[in-house]
């Protein structure tokens, strides 16, 4: 992300990153284990005969609690006959905010919805084997009930609760939204567009609330939540039972980049979607979303460009988990986004027992609360990375115009240093060796490996030759070779040395100028290319 705002400073003025959609869920795991629930009906003095009579008592018992929240706030329960979506053309949540306008509330509920929505829930079969009745899981079709929300501090929210065992509840808060209700709190003036914020007056306090909220104490704001709209929690604990575990079911991490004009954002655009389509490849993506690539890898990486209301959206999924990018004109933000829905693809470190004792171990991350923080960080290290990925995107037009440095010789510090000849299909292949790729001139810049670890001597002596070195003085020459280039691209500035290593690693100028220099060379010259290639396979 520093990469991409260097190179386009003067377009870009800020950026803002945290969790957008955020949906909890929380379980009543003490019930799952086999005979569990049986126990629990036994304590109510229930038979699993009777059953069907308690839980349907349970039911009404959540619907009248539903209506007394209602009516006590002064706020419409609403039975919705059909189910409310986007796709159907007015989903529960615009409607809900169309009841807080119409009705000016600033505070509090706004309205409760009740609909049948398909569930997991307990039920009672007959087991052939031992005609004894038994508890199971099934699916069918249950009450549920959506209560929304204007939170003091979380802002426009809702919660949903299942009518039937085992009350299963989602709660869905908005970070932006969050993050809006925390500046009104300390008059911090903003702009806002739908759900992003395009200009705030004290980033830096906006960038130490997106901190906290990723360090939150999650489980104690849930629960109050939870004991809020369901009655039953306090009975099912009386009988020994434990309380809602809470996942984050869905977690989308966003990176806004705020341009100062429009016309700027639309000159770039058209380059990045280009550069997201056509460029990089699957390993990229695995590496973006901080991955190895791996021959065992099980699974499927893919890309697809998708034209919305709002703009142009690219979407690269692995596993259930995405990165997307995609432009808001008028808002002028250009947002890349993680969205986690399998998060045991990615590692957290953890304390684990092990014969020797304690030990600290990368292990699959899962979806309980306590890693909302890893979420965080994953999600910003992997914004960082595409956006870094992008920074070499040319406005249309100024590809070419970058080239002209390089096609002078350079003089720094007394010593002068050669010009390059950008279009050369010399210059072009060590170009793609420095940004790590030797084939595919203009997806080559994308590749990662070079961008995150840097690069040596060798590492280029191995793109750059056609075979390895078959003595000692071929090696040598070799080496004197890429020492010499090495120096070339440093007096250029177009890399620059690690301090105490041999490590090279490309700067922001040398992105910008090296693939400008890659899609002139791929863009406007294929013919040359191909030609090249041919003759140094014959």
């Amino acid at each position: 992300m520093d990469t991409f705002l260097s190179i386009h400073q003067d377009s870009v003025f800020g950026t803002l990153s945290t969790f957008d959609r955020m949906i909890f869920k929380g379980h009543l795991t003490g019930f799952f284990p086999d005979g569990a629930f049986a126990r629990f009906l036994s304590k109510q003095g229930v038979l699993l005969k009777e059953f069907g009579a308690y839980v349907e008592t349970s039911t009404a018992t959540l619907k009248t609690h539903a209506q007394h929240l209602a009516q006590d706030a002064g706020r419409p329960y609403l039975y919705l006959e059909k189910a409310a979506t986007a796709r159907r053309g007015t989903s529960k949540e615009e409607q809900a905010r169309a009841i807080a306008v119409r009705d000016g509330i600033t505070a509090g509920l706004i309205c409760v919805f009740a609909t049948v929505e398909p569930c997991r829930a307990f039920g009672i079969r007959r087991n052939a084997a031992t005609h004894h009745l038994e508890v199971v899981r099934q699916k069918r079709q249950c009450l549920h009930f959506y209560f929304y929300y204007l939170d003091p501090e979380f802002g426009f929210m809702h919660v949903r609760l299942e009518s039937w065992f085992p009350f299963e509840i989602q709660i869905y808060i908005n970070g932006r939204e969050w993050l809006a209700h925390q500046l009104d709190q300390r008059q911090i003036t903003y702009q806002r567009h739908e759900n992003k914020l395009t200009q705030i007056s004290d980033p830096q306090t906006a960038e130490t609330l997106c901190e906290k909220l990723a360090r939150r104490k999650w489980p104690r704001v849930l629960n109050a939540f939870a004991r809020r709209v369901n009655p039953h929690l306090e009975t099912i604990r009386h009988a020994g039972f434990k309380g809602y575990y809470w996942v984050v079911d869905q977690g989308e991490y966003a990176t806004d980049i705020l341009f100062r004009d429009r016309t700027d954002l639309e000159a770039l655009f058209p380059s990045l979607i280009e550069l997201a389509m056509t460029a990089f490849r699957a390993e990229d993506v695995l590496r973006f979303l901080g991955r190895k690539p791996h021959g065992n890898f099980q699974g499927e990486v893919t890309t697809d460009l998708k034209r919305r209301p709002e703009g142009w959206r690219v979407k690269h999924t692995m596993k259930r988990n995405s990165l997307k990018m995609y432009d808001d004109l008028l808002a002028r933000v250009l947002r890349v986004e993680t969205t986690f829905n399998n998060p045991r693809e990615f590692r957290t470190l953890r304390v684990i027992e092990t014969p020797e004792g304690r030990q600290r171990r990368w292990m699959p991350m899962g979806k309980g609360v306590a890693n909302v923080w890893r979420y965080a960080q994953v999600g910003q290290q992997s914004n960082r990375r595409y956006l870094n990925a992008l920074a070499q995107a040319q406005p249309k037009g100024k590809a070419i115009a970058a080239l002209d440095r390089l096609c002078r010789p350079h003089t720094d510090k007394g010593k002068r240093y050669a010009r390059f000849h950008p279009v050369t299909a010399e210059d072009c292949a060590l170009f793609s060796a420095v940004l790590a790729e030797d084939c595919a001139l203009f997806s080559a810049v994308l590749a990662g490996e070079h961008a995150l670890n840097g690069f040596r001597n060798k590492d280029l002596q191995a793109r750059l030759s056609p075979s390895p070195a078959r003595s000692e003085s071929e090696r040598r020459q070799q080496s004197a070779r890429v020492t010499r280039l090495l120096a070339k691209l440093r007096g250029h500035g177009l890399i620059s040395k690690v301090k105490d290593s041999r490590l090279y690693r490309v700067t922001a100028d040398g992105t910008r100028l090296m693939s400008a220099a890659i899609h002139c060379r791929n863009k406007e010259f294929p013919n040359a290319i191909f030609q090249t290639a041919s003759s140094s396979r014959s």
